[in-house]
Order: C-alpha cells, then sequence, then structure tokens
C-alpha cells in the first residue's frame, strides 16, 4: 500500500535500476527532492547521474521499482502532461538550436517546447515579456537580440537555462549545465545559478555535475553517486565531507569550503 504523498515531493524514486545491454546504470536508487530543495547530483564519469536525470524527466523509465514525478506515478499518467511541468537544460540542447536566431526567440519558444517560432504556435505580449524576465534572472538581458551562433558557450546555456523556465515549471533539471565552459563563463553561471536558488519564487532545482567547485551558493542537498548507487545523500553541509567525497570518487581527497564554495584536490 502506498503512503499519502508529500505535497511538497517534486520527485520520488524508490528501489529504481535501469538496466541496459545487462549492465546496471542504476542500482535501487532511493532519492527525494522537494519544492523548497536545491539539489546537486555529483559523482564521475560514467557514476549514472545522468541515467537518473533521465528517468526524473520522464524521458527514461526504469527496469525496477517506482517513480513518482509532481505526485504523478510513472507508467499511469500521460507523460506529456508531465514533461510541460519540467523543466530541462544541459548542454546537448544547444545543437539543436537554429544558430541565426536571436536569444530572445529562442527563450520564447521554451512557451511550448519547441525550438523555433513557427505559425501553429502564439505567443502573447506577456510571453515575451517573461523571456525577457527569465533573461534578466539570468543576467542575460543583454542577449536578447543576438543571435545564438554568435554566443559563448557560457551565454548560450543561460539562454536555455532561461528558455527552461517558460512554462514557470515546478522542477528544473539541469544536466551537466557547465561543461565546456572556460572558468569565466563557469563563474558567470555559478553566480546566477546561486542568485536563482535563494529566489523564493524559483522553482526546485537539480544540478548534475563532476566538480564540487560548480556548486552554487545557495544550494542546499546533494546526492553522491558511484557506479550506479547513492554513496550518500541530505543536507549539502551534512552530507558533502572530504570521506564521502573520496568514497565517491574512490581516492582519497581533500575538501575546504571558502566563502560559500567548495574546493577539492587529491
Amino acid at each position: 500500500m502506498e503512503h499519502p504523498v508529500d505535497e511538497s515531493e517534486v520527485i520520488a524514486l524508490e528501489g529504481v535500476s535501469v538496466v541496459r545491454d545487462g549492465r546496471f546504470l542504476l542500482r535501487e536508487v532511493d532519492w527525494e527532492v522537494h519544492s523548497h530543495e536545491r539539489w546537486v547530483v555529483l559523482g564521475p564519469n560514467g557514476a549514472g547521474k545522468t541515467t537518473m536525470l533521465q528517468v526524473a524527466s520522464t524521458y527514461m523509465g526504469p527496469t525496477r521499482g517506482r517513480v513518482r514525478l509532481l505526485g504523478q506515478r510513472y507508467g499511469k499518467v500521460d507523460v506529456r502532461e508531465l514533461r510541460e511541468r519540467l523543466g530541462y537544460a544541459g548542454s546537448g540542447l544547444a545543437g539543436l538550436i537554429r544558430p541565426d536566431l536571436p536569444a530572445l526567440d529562442i527563450v520564447v519558444t521554451g512557451r511550448h517546447a519547441s525550438f523555433v517560432p513557427t505559425r501553429f504556435h502564439r505567443y502573447t505580449a506577456q510571453d515575451w515579456k517573461l523571456a525577457r524576465l527569465h533573461l534578466d534572472r539570468l543576467a542575460a538581458d543583454h542577449l536578447a537580440d543576438r543571435r545564438f551562433g554568435t554566443l559563448s558557450s557560457g551565454e548560450k546555456q543561460r539562454v536555455l537555462i532561461a528558455r527552461s523556465m517558460m512554462t514557470q515549471p515546478e522542477v528544473l533539471l539541469l544536466d551537466e549545465a557547465m561543461t565546456g565552459l572556460d572558468l569565466g563563463a563557469r563563474e558567470r553561471l555559478v553566480a546566477s545559478l546561486g542568485e536563482l536558488a535563494v529566489d523564493p519564487d524559483s522553482p526546485a532545482v537539480v544540478l548534475v555535475t563532476h566538480h564540487v567547485e560548480e556548486i552554487p551558493p545557495g544550494f542546499t542537498h546533494i546526492a553522491l553517486i558511484a557506479a550506479g548507487r547513492i554513496v550518500a545523500d541530505g543536507p549539502i553541509d551534512d552530507v558533502l565531507t572530504a570521506s564521502a567525497l573520496g568514497a565517491t570518487f574512490g581516492r582519497p581527497l581533500q575538501l575546504e569550503r571558502r566563502e560559500r564554495r567548495f574546493h577539492a584536490w587529491s
């Protein structure tokens, strides 16, 4: 018998395993995210981080276990309805965008989960106003009229994150959003996400990364994952320790926190 669902719960994985070609990508994962939380999912390459996010975004079903998203049981609800309530951004999306489109146009197309404005979709004055607001929240309002193909990798990521917020999602999923960014671009994106994290009007956020240096200030929880299993999860102040990080990456590591940012080294 299922227990009553906490109304603040946005993601719940219970005993979730994902098997492909006889190999476990996830193994017996239990994980919950609530509406007021900002999560980091951190671990080495091949740990299962992206798989976890694909399950949480309905784009991959579990081989075993139960998944609840926004109070709905996966497999018993139209996933198209769920996807309208989720925001997703990752480095892989940039290749799907027409490079000649202005950044503002790309953001507004998120309203209908499209990648180009078409005659089949109508955009109101409020939609355009909201698109500018989301760019502004990510310190990217000055990019509105720039063509996407002329933007740097970091600028593209901020535009895509703004786009993902156009449906006013209840949870925002960011899959390795900082991959390939140089130090300056990474720090600008970290600052933008830090501001988003402390905004009470922002949705729940899940950020996948390999590096503790990419954890924005204001993020509240962390899941450390290795070999398809969660090593530890919970409030970041309790969970993110040198010993837990070392267990996750399979080698002794040092960890320091300075001015609300983390640094790790061997």
